[in-house]
Parts: C-alpha cells; sequence; structure tokens
C-alpha cells in the first residue's frame, strides 16, 4: 500500500511539474486556437516544454507526440529556424533513447545542418549536438565515427571555456563512456576524474547527476576488479536516485546493471540473476520487448547462465537476446556479436559444431572490425572457438587460439587493476 501512495505522489508531483510549465507557458500568450505567427511559436515552445518534463523523468512515450507536435508546428507555421533546429535536437535525443537509431542519426544531421547556418563556427551549441551524435554512434558501434565528433565536441567548447568550467564535464564524461566500451580503463578513469572534480565542486556530491556519474565510474572499477570501491560508490549512487525517483523506477535500471555484475564477479549468482531479471522487466516495461536495452541485458543474463553451467535455462534466454539484437542494432554491433559468442558457447555444449563455428566466425569478424585487436571481448570469443577446436580434436589449433587469447589478456593486464 505504502509502495502504491509513492507512486501515486511521484506520479502526482509529475503532473504538478507539466501543468505548472503549461499555464506559465500560457500565461506568456501561448493559446492554441490564435493564428498569431509569434503566439504559434510559444505554442510550440510549450510543446517542446511539456515533452522535456517527460524526457526528465523517463517517459519517452509521453513525450514523443509532443515533440512530433511541436517540429510539424514549427514548420508549418515558419517559425525561426533556431526553433526547427531546438525541435529535431529534441527528437534526436528522444529517438535514441527509444532506440530508433536511425531516425535519432536523421535529426540530429538536420539540427547539425541548421546550426553551421545559424551560428559561428565552434559555438557551444553545436558541440552540444556533436556529443548528441557521438552517443548515436556509440549505440550503433561506429567507435570511430563516435570519437571523432566527440573530439570536435571537445575542441569547440575548449574555445569558449576554460579547462575547469562545469560545462566542459558532459564532454568529458561522453569521451570516457566510450573509452570504457573500447576497452581503454586508465584513459577513461582519467576523464571520469576530470569530470567528478568539476561535478563536485559545481553540483556538490549528493545531486541527481553527480550520482549518475559515480554510477558511471562504479562500472569502470567493475570492470577493473576494484569491488570495494565499485560497491561503495554505487551504494551512493543508488541511494540518492532512489530518493529522487522512488525504489523501482525504470531509470535506475543501469545502476541495477552495475549491481548486477558487482554480484557476479563475486560469484554471488542469486543476487545477480534477481537484478539482472529486475532491469529486464522495467525496460521491458517501459520500451517493449523489442528494445535493445532488453537484448543487451539478456545477454548479459545469458553470460551468467552459462557461466553457472546452466544450459536449458540459458538456451531460450540467448535465442531471443540474439533476435532482438540482430533487428533492433544489426549483426555489426559488438553487443551482438557477444549475444552469438554466448549462443555458440550453448551449440558446443549441444555438440552443434558447425552451427556453433559459424557464430564464432561473425562475432570474432565483427568484434575484429570495430575494435582494436587486443579488445577482452575479442579474447572471450577466441576462448569459445578454441573450446570448439578441442571439441573437434584439434589441440594444435585450439593452442593457437588460447595462446593469442592470453596475448590479449596479458596487454589488457596494465590496464585493469588486479582482482580483489
Amino acid at each position: 500500500m505504502l509502495k502504491v501512495l509513492s507512486l501515486k505522489r511521484r506520479n502526482n508531483k509529475l503532473l504538478i511539474i507539466v501543468l505548472t510549465s503549461f499555464l506559465v507557458l500560457l500565461s506568456k500568450g501561448v493559446v492554441f486556437g490564435t493564428t498569431n505567427v509569434e503566439e504559434k511559436v510559444l505554442s510550440c515552445t510549450a510543446l517542446r516544454a511539456m515533452a522535456r518534463v517527460y524526457m526528465a523523468y523517463g517517459d519517452y512515450a509521453k513525450a514523443q507526440p509532443l515533440t512530433e507536435q511541436a517540429l510539424t508546428l514549427a514548420k508549418t507555421k515558419n517559425a525561426p529556424e533556431a526553433e526547427v533546429c531546438s525541435c529535431l535536437i529534441d527528437l534526436a535525443y528522444l529517438y535514441k533513447h527509444q532506440g530508433r537509431l536511425i531516425d535519432a542519426e536523421k535529426m540530429c544531421n538536420l539540427a547539425l545542418e541548421l546550426q553551421k547556418k545559424l551560428y559561428y563556427k565552434n559555438h557551444p551549441y553545436i558541440a552540444g549536438t556533436l556529443k548528441i551524435l557521438g552517443s548515436i554512434y556509440q549505440e550503433q558501434s561506429r567507435y570511430h565515427q563516435a570519437r571523432s565528433v566527440l573530439d570536435q565536441a571537445m575542441a569547440i567548447m575548449q574555445t569558449s571555456h576554460l579547462p575547469d568550467d562545469p560545462a566542459m564535464a558532459p564532454f568529458r564524461i561522453a569521451i570516457a563512456q566510450l573509452l570504457v566500451t573500447q576497452g581503454k580503463l586508465t584513459e577513461a578513469e582519467d576523464y571520469y576524474q576530470q569530470a567528478l572534480n568539476l561535478v563536485n565542486n559545481s553540483f556538490g556530491p549528493n545531486r541527481l547527476y553527480t550520482a549518475a556519474l559515480l554510477g558511471k565510474i562504479a562500472n569502470l572499477y567493475t570492470l577493473q576488479g576494484q569491488l570495494l570501491e565499485a560497491e561503495k560508490l554505487i551504494n551512493q549512487t543508488i541511494t540518492i536516485q532512489e530518493k529522487v525517483y522512488g525504489p523501482e523506477h525504470h531509470l535506475i535500471a543501469p545502476t541495477w546493471l552495475t549491481m548486477a555484475e558487482i554480484c557476479q564477479a563475486r560469484k554471488d549468482y542469486t543476487e545477480a540473476e534477481k537484478l539482472f531479471k529486475k532491469v529486464i522487466s522495467a525496460v521491458e516495461k517501459q520500451y517493449g520487448h523489442d528494445h535493445p536495452l532488453t537484448g543487451k541485458v539478456l545477454m548479459l543474463l545469458g553470460q551468467l547462465y552459462i557461466a553457472q553451467g546452466k544450459y536449458d535455462d540459458a538456451e531460450s534466454i540467448c535465442q531471443e537476446a540474439v533476435t532482438i539484437l540482430e533487428n533492433s542494432l544489426g549483426q555489426e554491433n559488438d553487443s551482438t556479436a557477444m549475444a552469438f559468442n554466448n549462443l555458440a558457447k550453448l551449440y558446443i555444449h549441444q555438440e552443434k559444431y558447425q552451427q556453433a563455428q559459424n557464430l564464432c566466425c561473425k562475432a570474432l569478424n565483427t568484434l575484429e572490425i570495430i575494435f582494436e585487436p587486443d579488445h577482452p571481448n575479442i579474447a572471450m570469443v577466441l576462448d569459445t572457438m578454441a573450446q570448439l577446436e578441442q571439441r573437434n580434436g584439434n589441440v594444435l589449433e585450439a593452442d593457437k587460439l588460447i595462446q593469442r587469447a592470453e596475448k590479449i589478456r596479458e596487454h589488457y593486464k596494465p590496464i585493469a587493476k588486479a582482482t580483489e
């Protein structure tokens, strides 16, 4: 009963914020029935304002029609190009979170074209749009392009901001997230530390933005094997997030994921499974079963089951992960590649060796294209291929694959901290 009341209070709070935003804009002349062009532009602004409130709370389904109506209104009523540009950027951000990456990229590029006409070459608005484009490229596993646009964004910001300006923090965080995905953990840690210094100085340690950053650093520490530090930070993160969102809100899903990975590293498989399932439930409820995040978490849950030898439990999970990720992100994506690797492990267990071989080849080819040769995920696929060669009696070929995987891990060891 208390949970229901708490949920109602949060929903009422959101409704009050939306209505307040609407009434404030209405008092400034936003009347939907008028024909005055200036008032129509204000109507467009009102729609975007309401949509942004929903987006801030992670309710993209409610934000979508408002944002799309705002863009239509801006175009049909000849609103200034700056207003059209704002609508495009909002839609790019929204579509990206909905997993509609092609649509998001299109909106982002249209916004950039307009911004280059409207503003001077190194305007910070352009940097902000490039940062969104970088996040879209990262979701698509286009990591070289992501780094290129993020470097452009950082260079633009540096022309008008000092290094210790808080406005630099989001750009450092974006680069750090990309570096983590690429397995460059030491470099990522430096960027995160710079961002954390800026955020602590400007916002303080107990703000929602700070909590999100601490959660990202906790994920980094988990990958480095610094589990005590990771646990400390993730506990700070969830305490702050639960105060704002409540204990079951889907925007806490990244925090639950990191907690699950900490549990898995500690071999607390029961708690890890519980947390992975909690994320899947939250994501499916908010975004649908076919969202790429659903596929990614199913892939992680499949890995967990395989690590425990629970092949029967893993089979349907792994197959579903492959289906979702192939359909939403395509085959040339590192998450899809790792889902292929999971399924290949199952096929080896089931003695479906040719199918396992095909999946391993697909996974390895993808990872070698999008990552540098020493990425740890490549080592994981090489392990699977070595297992397959051993099953087929090809001991020498298996040894070669094992040695190559060990070389990658040796290269990776100086980057990662020693496991506790």
